[in-house]
């Protein structure tokens, strides 16, 4: 073999993977620590200026860590954030990392290496590192734990050395090759394709911890769960996770095109926010007047005030979420979009027991258990468009300028779509137009 990329994508066995010599760089999308700067008093703040693709040098591994070939990744909201460097620069995240010394200090660099969803080929272990070893195919999971510190055992994300990878540290999956903690490492489902399966974990596991876990909502038989943004990549998977847990989602759309695409997932009732003049915080009407519509048309489609509310978006409908979810119901939050700085009326939070929950990523058993829901076929990808590594700039424009629905996958040492499927036979049972629901809706719309 000429070099580890070229074994890797002949399939290779193990021991020739093992011993393949580790290229010294490799290819990268990431950011510059010169150009932080420069979107100073600009209102348009266009990633595809920030983000380059081009060779970085191949870090070295610590005892504890693996080394991944990267086939496929895909777009995640905080690839936006650290190209506009908002809310602050992730160059300050890599330099508190390095301040713990050792090898973490290998993170602060002049570059960062962005993305947080990976699925590939494991081509090398570190010397602690039992559990994965080269040649096995994997889907990466964006939380770093230290596994020293207490709290991480009774829930990895109240850790106070948690971090999300390819966010708050370097190294991440837009790239041929990435460095991870073995803590990070799932099997692959063998009958997803490296696109595929590289769409789901991150957006998935946070909508299971959000809806399911016993750290969220936990959302029981025949709840009606109001789910903004139900076209994007975690609302498409919430969408799946309350049908599957025999709840009713109300989707929130703002297009009568983004209906269908939504539909196609399975959800039958849809509230267009456009036709309600949802318009937030800033809008004509008061956060209660247009929280009143919303109730009705909620009511209208599920015959009643929803149980949970699953929010994401923040600003923009936080205020509306609290107010229409019913007496004694949950508010559950991840991110925030449209803005961190939340307003809403505190009499219709206290007076009816309503409750907010506030849920970062998940944890690996989390992780685990939605991983296993795809390896069941329960759960298919949301996967709508594919863009080569050199592309990613456009890609992240696209989710940053919310033109997209679902997730939206790169390949990377990937060479075309369709590779990585070890079980054809479950695949085959799925089908095809069952396993990519949104990508078949996209084609039927543009025939």
């Amino acid at each position: 073999m000429n070099s580890l990329s070229e074994a890797v994508l002949s399939d290779a066995p193990p021991r020739e993977l093992a011993r393949t010599p580790l290229p010294g760089e490799y290819t990268a999308a990431h950011l510059r620590v010169e150009d932080v700067g420069m979107f100073a008093g600009q209102a348009d703040k266009d990633v595809r200026k920030s983000i380059h693709v081009g060779a970085v040098p191949m870090p070295e591994l610590a005892p504890d860590e693996v080394l991944v070939a990267v086939m496929a990744s895909s777009i995640n909201y905080n690839t936006v954030w650290s190209a506009t460097f908002e809310p602050l620069p992730t160059f300050a995240f890599l330099s508190r990392r390095a301040a713990a010394g050792g090898f973490a200090a290998r993170h602060d660099l002049p570059y960062h290496v962005i993305g947080s969803d990976a699925s590939g080929v494991v081509v090398r272990t570190g010397a602690g590192v039992s559990r994965w070893g080269p040649g096995q195919h994997v889907v990466v999971s964006c939380v770093q734990v230290d596994d020293h510190e207490p709290a991480t055992h009774a829930d990895a994300m109240l850790g106070s050395e948690q971090r999300i990878w390819g966010y708050e540290t370097n190294f991440g999956g837009l790239a041929h090759y990435a460095v991870v903690k073995a803590s990070q490492l799932l099997p692959k489902p063998g009958h997803l394709t490296w696109e595929e399966a590289a769409c789901t974990l991150l957006t998935a596991a946070t909508s299971y911890r959000m809806l399911i876990s016993d750290k969220g909502a936990r959302i029981k038989l025949g709840d009606v769960v109001l789910i903004w943004g139900a076209t994007g990549g975690l609302g498409a998977f919430a969408v799946q996770l309350v049908k599957q847990a025999g709840g009713i989602p109300v989707g929130v759309v703002g297009s009568e095109a983004k209906a269908g695409y939504l539909r196609a997932l399975g959800c039958d009732l849809v509230v267009n926010r456009s036709e309600l003049g949802l318009e937030g915080p800033d809008g004509k009407d008061s956060t209660v007047e247009q929280a009143k519509r919303l109730g009705r048309a909620i009511r209208e489609v599920a015959g009643e005030d929803p149980a949970v509310v699953f929010d994401f978006v923040g600003r923009a409908t936080f205020g509306l979420s609290v107010f229409v979810v019913r007496r004694g119901g949950t508010v559950v939050t991840c991110g925030s979009t449209t803005g961190y700085q939340h307003e809403y009326d505190n009499r219709y939070l206290w007076m009816n027991s309503k409750r907010v929950v506030g849920s970062h990523a998940a944890n690996l058993q989390e992780q685990a258990e939605c991983n296993r829901l795809f390896g069941l076929g329960k759960l298919v990808p949301v996967l709508s468009t594919v863009h080569p590594l050199a592309e990613v700039g456009e890609a992240t424009r696209m989710v940053q300028n919310n033109q997209h629905i679902g997730k939206v996958g790169v390949l990377c040492l990937a060479p075309r779509e369709g590779l990585g499927v070890t079980d054809p036979a479950l695949r085959e049972r799925m089908g095809e137009s069952a396993l990519n629901p949104l990508r078949r809706e996209r084609h039927i719309l543009e025939r």
